[in-house]
């Protein structure tokens, strides 16, 4: 009895620009840079696919610096429109990975292409490859990127190869200053180098003038990443301190003596934020869990808030927050503390100060670190709305775009603009909260008159 041969799926793929470049690339290290939507991704997973099927026995990489990240978005790409025909087809299949081993797919040629996420490198980095792909490679950690190109020695390829694909962050990145130098290079993606947005003669396609005209949305620093592509700092950046390297850290488990702390921003047009924060013993601030969400009632967020704390009989799974920090409104506080079960105390809202405590803790102290980190994924549920709107979705996603307002015909600052800061006012109380000393009560004196 004979098996008839899965249908084979057809794959069609015409790189442009910088993606046709990158295909005739043999620098050791190069990465695409470009706005959002231009291909990046696309290019490198296949000349990863296409480079593996035409020689037998090499072994490859593809990496994110979480692993779950990888799955839920690169991986997706990958199976979808890259190897589709040849998963189909038999010629590669998904390998779950072993003791030994990362997970990853195996060709029938004996080709390999390992997958991890940098959060768990343990298989990868005693394993050695001919071409290695970062994803994202701005959240990536020098570090991160330099451990994995010492794994470049497989020798299979007449050359190694180390690449990335990213969109614009700051100008004083780390991956914009080792190309600067010329460590690396840099190939520049636009638009116009992505056949499923613009045609060949110029003409945005059905499908991309729809998606242009949410990058035209866009507004300051990350319209000129997402959009123009750009390298660009925030003109007038309050947190200038903040490095994504730095400041961002893997999940880790909190150890249950760690004090915590929760802030709220209320909202419903715009999103409502609830924070939790740990304290380490040396004080050093953790955002470890995040709602962040907009069209949703306070009470459902205290249900939900409540279940990740608590379980049905009553007992707490995590410690206790010793205080819940909220915003003014008086009959949001009465629906929280209601649905929550918790008392909550007003935050101490002095911008300024409580900007400048959020600064201090920024720097770099003298052992070395800052005193505030935020973890990676630590959205509860993201906001597919406000991913669809090109706004923030969670605190991180705010930093880089919260700025200075400017005095009427001055240039001096005055305040923050009010737009998508609603992350950074829950940042705000719970550093005020700890930093800042509680402003004195006045004492009333009486005058005695002589008798």
């Amino acid at each position: 009895m004979t098996t008839a041969a899965p249908p084979a799926a057809v794959v069609r793929y015409e790189p442009r620009g910088a993606a046709l470049e990158l295909f005739r690339e043999r620098q050791s290290e190069v990465f695409i840079a470009g706005p959002a939507g231009t291909g990046k991704s696309l290019a490198c997973l296949f000349r990863v696919h296409l480079t593996a099927l035409h020689n037998p026995d090499a072994r490859f990489l593809i990496f994110r610096k979480t692993a779950v990240s990888l799955g839920s978005t690169t991986l997706v790409t990958w199976d979808k429109k890259v190897a589709a025909d040849a998963l189909a087809r038999g010629i590669v299949t998904w390998f779950g990975g072993s003791a030994r081993e990362a997970p990853g797919y195996r060709y029938s040629n004996g080709a390999k292409v390992d997958v991890a996420g940098m959060d768990k490198p343990e298989k990868i980095m005693s394993a050695e490859y001919d071409m290695v792909f970062g994803d994202e490679a701005t959240e990536l950690t020098l570090n991160d990127w330099e451990s994995v190109g010492t794994r470049l020695r497989n020798g299979r390829l007449s050359w190694q190869q180390q690449m990335g694909a990213c969109n614009p962050s700051a100008p004083t990145h780390w991956i914009k200053q080792r190309c600067d130098r010329g460590a690396a290079r840099m190939l520049v993606s636009r638009h116009v180098d992505n056949p499923a947005y613009v045609d060949a003669d110029g003409t945005p396609t059905q499908v991309g003038a729809a998606y242009f005209a949410k990058l035209d949305a866009l507004t300051g620093v990350r319209k000129l990443r997402l959009k123009d592509g750009i390298w660009a700092a925030a003109e007038g950046l309050i947190y200038d301190q903040f490095d994504e390297a730095v400041h961002i850290v893997d999940p880790f488990e909190i150890p249950y003596d760690w004090p915590r702390w929760i802030t709220v921003d209320f909202g419903f047009t715009n999103p409502f934020v609830m924070q939790w924060w740990a304290e380490d013993p040396d004080g050093r601030l953790f955002l470890y869990r995040e709602i962040y969400h907009s069209r949703r009632l306070v009470e459902d967020h205290a249900r939900t808030a409540r279940a990740l704390m608590v379980y049905p009989s009553g007992a707490w799974k995590e410690p206790k927050p010793r205080a819940v920090i909220c915003d003014h409104d008086a009959e949001d506080r009465a629906t929280l503390e209601k649905h929550l079960k918790l008392r909550t105390v007003a935050a101490r809202k002095s911008v300024r100060a409580g900007i400048q405590a959020v600064g201090s803790r920024m720097k770099t102290a003298g052992d070395g670190k800052p005193r505030i980190f935020i973890m990676r994924n630590v959205l509860v549920e993201r906001d597919q709305e406000l991913d669809e709107a090109r706004k923030p979705a969670c605190t991180q996603e705010e930093i880089t775009g919260y700025v200075w307002a400017t005095k009427p015909g001055g240039t001096s600052p005055e305040a923050p603009v009010k737009q998508d800061d609603h992350g950074m006012d829950g940042m705000r109380y719970v550093v005020a909260h700890r930093d800042l000393a509680p402003p004195r009560k006045r004492v009333a004196v009486r005058s005695i008159s002589p008798r």
